[in-house]
């Protein structure tokens, strides 16, 4: 007997270790040697490696970085995901541990003296009722000989680790758009000083202009297009504190804050981009970005399935047992051992009427699973091409922060000329207010210029897969 058990246990291990379906293995992407736009160089770091409080310097920026990632809403849900598909990772542990009931009853049964049974019991001179009263254990084990189960533990983990990589890729975009907001801000600070200095200096012509429309040597005209020029300037201010007190607002709602004021010190003008950007090697991209590892964690997934499905055709072996005690009179109820009890019992069942439904669930499987590797294709595509926008985008700016930075000059200068020589009757009120209109048009692209390239380097930052360490 100890040999045919010994037997069937080997025969169990055997067939557990095969698995019944083969795995689809993680495709090898196609990636270039180098991003596009990006410096040819063999310097295999990359800008994403750095943690985010090295890569944003700036105190204020730093501060609404660390309460949006402690308080904002997306963070503290993605932590909650975490929570419970840990929990239910930690239930598949015992997916392989016997199921046990324990059960205590006690029923009494009254015959009918209208029946046969009721009759056959007066006939006799025995009661009409009779007692029973049990207390039993059930115990239930189904043998993992197709790996199920163990496919449905490593499916769990893999969904563990991709709540993982969800929070991460909401801390990249988070990190991301606060610094973006942030910059934005300081764009929007700037231009408001640059209206305001510019109603200051369409002022001084109005009246400049004025003295001289009192003196006779201008027209009524004259003055009506500087003051419309001053008002044009002046209609900004407005508009510009509206969109700050708008930024702010969304600052602290990302920050899991209410809406209102956000207190900084610094200038748009202080922020600085790196002279050089490290983008890394291409392949990095794959286990350095979360969106791109919970793509590959979704085939894992996927390939998981497949096997359970496919396990679910096969036939089950399950072993059971009961035991315990059981007497018809209360008072012999744990009279040891005659009222013991047990049962053993071995099945193997096999679907029939479901093979249909299980056939095309387990294909259904197999479609999800060519559909996650051609998500993950696609994530290390959108990854790959993320990078090389933000790139190109860094680089053009540069180029259009430097004409716009001379053109500012030049027409601060042309300005300057042009105010001294209408104070001196040699130029006329126009070429003054083309001049004011002109600087102010410029000084204002350049302050979004530099908003763009801070912008950019954030964004190529958070493409590379930085910002969740």
């Amino acid at each position: 007997m100890k040999k045919y058990i010994s037997g069937l246990a080997l025969l169990l291990v055997v067939i557990s270790a095969c698995k019944v379906s083969k795995d689809v293995k993680t495709p090898k992407p196609d990636l270039p040697d180098t991003f596009r736009n990006a410096a040819a160089a063999k310097d295999t770091s990359s800008i994403a490696d750095i943690q985010w409080k090295s890569f944003f310097t700036d105190a204020t920026l730093q501060k609404l970085i660390d309460s949006a990632i402690a308080r904002n809403y997306d963070m503290q849900i993605a932590v909650k995901n975490i929570e419970a598909s840990q929990l239910l990772f930690k239930q598949t542990k015992w997916n392989n541990v016997p199921t046990a009931d324990l059960s205590v009853t006690a029923n009494t049964t009254r015959s009918s003296l209208n029946t046969l049974n009721g009759l056959s019991l007066a006939q006799y001179g025995l009661p009409n009722h009779v007692e029973d009263y049990l207390v039993g254990l059930d115990i239930s084990w189904e043998a993992d000989i197709w790996g199920k189960i163990r496919d449905q533990k490593k499916a769990a983990f893999a969904t563990y680790l991709q709540t993982e990589e969800a929070k991460n890729a909401i801390q990249t975009t988070l990190v991301a758009s606060v610094s973006q907001g942030y910059y934005n801000l300081l764009m929007l600070d700037a231009q408001k000083d640059i209206a305001e200095s510019n109603v200051r200096l369409n002022d001084s012509t109005l009246r400049i202009i004025r003295l001289q429309y009192d003196a006779g040597q201008v027209t009524l005209l004259a003055v009506q297009q500087q003051e419309a020029q001053l008002q044009s300037a002046a209609e900004l201010v407005p508009q510009f504190e509206q969109n700050i007190a708008i930024q702010e607002n969304a600052l602290k709602i990302l920050t899991g804050s209410l809406p209102d004021r956000i207190a900084r010190t610094a200038k748009l003008n202080d922020m600085t981009t790196p002279a050089t950007i490290s983008t890394g090697l291409p392949i990095a991209l794959v286990s350095r970005r979360p969106d791109v590892k919970s793509a590959e964690l979704q085939l894992v997934i996927a390939n998981n399935n497949v096997g359970i499905n496919k396990a679910a055709m096969y036939p089950d072996l399950r072993i059971t047992a009961s035991g315990g005690l059981e007497s018809f009179k209360a008072s012999s109820w744990f009279n040891i051992p005659a009222s013991i009890f047990g049962i053993v019992a071995g099945s193997v069942a096999q679907p029939l009427l479901e093979h249909k439904q299980l056939k095309t669930q387990y294909e259904v499987a197999e479609v999800q699973r060519d559909k996650a590797v051609l998500q993950f294709r696609q994530s290390v595509l959108n990854a790959v091409g993320e990078v090389s926008d933000a790139l190109v985008k860094i680089e053009k700016l540069k180029t259009q922060q430097d004409i716009a930075a001379n053109r500012v000059a030049t027409l601060q200068h042309a300005t300057t000329n042009a105010n001294l020589l209408f104070k001196n009757g040699m130029a006329t009120y126009l070429e003054v207010i083309t001049a004011q209109g002109n600087v102010l048009q410029s000084e204002l692209d350049l302050a979004s210029i530099k908003r763009d390239q801070l912008t950019a380097v954030s964004d190529l930052y958070r493409s590379l897969g930085g910002g969740w360490r």
